[in-house]
């Protein structure tokens, strides 16, 4: 299934819009993680753990929105958007939602 951020996609017709998907994960990052993320904010650099936790995040929100634009029969998602949210103490919300469309390649 192609995925994208824009709103068409070069090469191809929309033939139908099938309509709104989306895919949502909650994650909450341990006390072990904070704290060697505070070490890497003190001493320099990036904070790895966290972004293992955010792609992981999502990769889980895109993998849902696209069963989700599956089971509507489409074969492409555009206009994706993808929203990050924190929510409580240490919980990130990853919402990633988009159009799902069928498209046809053109000659």
């Amino acid at each position: 299934m192609i995925v994208s951020t824009t709103p068409s996609l070069e090469g191809y017709k929309i033939t139908a819009y099938l309509g709104i998907v989306s895919g949502e994960t909650i994650i909450g990052a341990n006390v072990f993680k904070d704290f060697f993320a505070s070490i890497t904010d003190i001493v320099g650099g990036r904070a790895g753990a966290y972004e293992r936790v955010l792609r992981e995040a999502k990769a889980t929100a895109m993998s849902e929105m696209e069963m989700q634009a599956r089971a509507f029969g489409a074969t492409a998602i555009v206009g994706i958007d993808l929203d990050y949210e924190t929510i409580r103490d240490g919980m990130l919300m990853v919402t990633a939602a988009g159009t799902a469309v069928k498209i046809e390649k053109i000659f």
